[in-house]
């Protein structure tokens, strides 16, 4: 059995959740022994698509004439593209469409979690959806105490500094207005937000508060390596205040890493993360405030290593073995 792996213009969204998902994707399969290209124009049993451009369409026609299978991997809803891009809310319905159609040409949909599954069939999207998560390569996301100190060094931070950090693009369904907000009231705490949208793409709203950001807040950009993965085993708090999310992959890195987190109450967490057991959540920013206070001060016992066990659950591994039973079953589906 072969797979093509496709993701249309992956230079310009590389650094995204879907961009990770797909490096996610290359390593499960090494994992489980499938062999695979990221070549559409090559010979393969299954077409394992992540994008919904015009090109991905192509692909699937391409696909459908060689006789292979098409599984989308359906990473994108309507809820996760509004309050994102300029003017994504008023095109949101039309994007609901054309992830309607584009979906519904596959032989079967994968998508990170229950919850995004539940979204799509309530679009009546008539095609075999299976949850399952994007996974974490959880071996890199163990505690490394030259991963600390480079990431210390790299913000020039005193041993002793407590910090926040967050992780997203900049985009109002991320949280990082929220994040700012609250950030206001901690003037003692510095507050990292790692990731980066051009400042053109997003609303006015954003850009605004983006470059008003608090004194005690860090813009760094896009961070990959040693840095970012210090950052989680460093911190004290990982708060993600995102209002839409279909799994969140960097909540995974910070549960991996045995960071206290800080998510928002929202359904895509219902069915796999305990509030008080594996994290903590919130409804709006004066909750936030009390429970960073309280994981700042250690007033909640630890979450730790039922955290980690969640993330280990989804280690990559078990997710090769996963995507390998479906692409069996969808490829043996007459």
């Amino acid at each position: 059995m072969k797979v093509a792996l496709y993701f249309e213009s992956e230079k310009f969204i590389q650094t995204s959740g879907i961009g990770r998902a797909f490096a996610h994707q290359k390593l499960a399969l090494e994992s489980a022994g499938i062999s695979y290209t990221t070549n559409p124009e090559d010979t393969y049993d299954i077409l394992h698509i992540n994008t919904v451009g015009l090109n991905s369409t192509n692909a699937i026609e391409f696909a459908r004439k060689q006789g292979a299978k098409v599984i989308y991997h359906a990473h994108s809803t309507e809820e996760d593209f509004r309050n994102s891009f300029v003017l994504s809310n008023q095109i949101a319905p039309f994007v609901r469409h054309h992830l309607i159609h584009n979906y519904s040409l596959a032989d079967a949909i994968i998508t990170p979690t229950p919850y995004s599954k539940s979204l799509l069939e309530n679009y009546g999207i008539d095609v075999p959806i299976y949850a399952v998560s994007n996974g974490i390569e959880i071996s890199r996301y163990t505690y490394n105490a030259d991963e600390v100190r480079a990431f210390r060094r790299y913000f020039s931070l005193s041993d002793d500094q407590k910090v926040v950090i967050g992780v997203g693009l900049y985009f109002e369904r991320k949280g990082i207005q929220d994040f700012m907000e609250v950030a206001k009231y901690f003037p003692e705490l510095t507050f990292i937000w790692f990731g980066h949208t051009p400042l053109y793409t997003v609303p006015q709203s954003v850009r605004d508060v983006i470059k008003s950001a608090p004194r005690n807040v860090i813009l760094p950009g896009y961070v990959k390596g040693p840095i970012i993965e210090g950052a989680y085993s460093s911190a004290d708090c990982f708060f993600f205040p995102s209002y839409e999310e279909t799994e969140g992959i960097v909540v995974l890195e910070a549960l991996a890493s045995k960071c206290p987190v800080l998510i928002r109450d929202i359904p895509v967490y219902a069915d796999w993360l305990i509030d008080g057991v594996h994290c903590h959540k919130g409804r709006d920013n004066a909750d936030f405030i009390d429970l960073i206070k309280r994981i700042i001060m250690k007033e909640f016992p630890s979450c730790a290593d039922a955290a980690y066990e969640v993330a280990a659950q989804r280690d990559i591994k078990k997710i090769g073995q996963e995507l390998k039973t479906i692409y069996t079953k969808v490829r043996n589906t007459e």
